[in-house]
């Protein structure tokens, strides 16, 4: 069990050493029951601990040499969504390559609202050095709060709460404008969208790239319809999209995953793909290049996403300066037989 006061971002301990009037590196010796700190600097560490409350944490183990030696990947959904989606599977292998040869252990968790304050209470309590945090939803305040205890982290996508937390990226919204050109290019004239999540970032900027290279053809931008990553969600949005539209003639979905929801109602409902409708989607994950048709989609190199997270913050546990805030990592356009 932890107490409250462990579960949120308290003192830090560099107030501890600024009250205490004594080094950060003091204040660890004497939270790990170090030798060689004067009598008079331990008693001022204590009072400045009692004074601020402070709950010593990873940081303070960190700083005295004592490391856990693993890191922790915290994605951001339930346990069955990141089993079935092949993204999390390509980002996993690409953490697991990176950490080849490191002897750093990797902890796999699922974050979920509900048991949010216990995790923080977990990955600041000295078992990890840092964490991974990918898939968030809404200004989830997990990056922030974890950022704010002195944990190493690094985000897999922009994080909509902001803040200093650092983060890498896919360049979501050229993708998403390559793939309008390229309908635009094949004289589409009626180009809907299969959306992702409205509380994700991933969702918000594919949405935007889309937009974009509409209008820069002067073409309206009413036919979107928002979905959630599942070939269920696909399915679903592609039947409202053909309620709306009968006469599209060419689609962007958002991710491959609901790019196969969408491909099984358009072929259900007499549609020939890509004749009578073109179809684009993102990722290309496995799914894209079994797909019937085999699915014209925009890369991303899912496996160099989660090795460059783990290069990221695996520089900055070895102390590496000036380290970029953010990295946005380039993607392109695979042409199949589906547009």
């Amino acid at each position: 069990m932890t107490d409250g006061r462990s579960r949120h971002p308290g003192p830090r301990i560099e107030e501890v050493a600024r009250v205490a009037g004594v080094s950060k590196s003091t204040v660890s010796r004497v939270i790990n029951g170090e030798k060689y700190v004067s009598e008079r600097s331990r008693q001022a560490v204590h009072r400045a601990i009692a004074l601020l409350g402070y709950s010593p944490n990873h940081a303070a183990r960190t700083l005295a040499g004592s490391k856990a030696n693993a890191i922790a990947l915290v994605i951001s959904e339930q346990g069955s969504r990141v089993l079935a989606d092949p993204f999390f599977a390509g980002v996993l292998r690409g953490v697991h390559a990176e950490l080849a040869g490191q002897h750093v252990q990797l902890l796999l968790m699922m974050n979920q609202p509900a048991d949010g304050q216990d995790q923080v209470a977990y990955l600041t309590g000295g078992h990890v050095d840092g964490a991974l945090v990918v898939s968030l939803h809404g200004e989830d305040p997990l990056p922030r709060t974890l950022h704010e205890t002195g944990l190493p982290i690094v985000v897999g996508g922009r994080p909509l709460a902001g803040g200093a937390v650092p983060f890498v990226d896919s360049d979501n919204f050229t993708g998403a404008l390559e793939a309008v050109r390229l309908l635009v290019s094949l004289d589409r004239r009626k180009i809907a969208t299969i959306a992702g999540p409205r509380d994700m970032a991933v969702g918000m900027d594919r949405l935007s790239g889309w937009r974009c290279g509409l209008a820069e053809h002067g073409r309206s931008v009413d036919l979107v319809v928002h979905s959630d990553f599942t070939p269920e969600s696909g399915a679903g949005a592609m039947e409202e999209l053909l309620r709306r539209a009968p006469d599209l003639d060419a689609v962007f979905v958002a991710a491959d995953i609901m790019a196969l929801g969408a491909l099984r109602v358009l072929q259900a409902r007499g549609y020939r793909i890509p004749h009578d409708v073109a179809v684009v989607g993102f990722d290309d994950s496995v799914l894209a290049s079994t797909a019937v048709p085999p699915l014209t989609t925009v890369r991303q190199d899912l496996e160099q996403f989660g090795r460059t997270l783990t290069w990221r913050l695996l520089a900055e546990l070895a102390g590496e300066e000036k380290l970029p805030a953010s990295v946005l990592l380039p993607t392109s356009l695979v042409r199949r037989v589906s547009a």
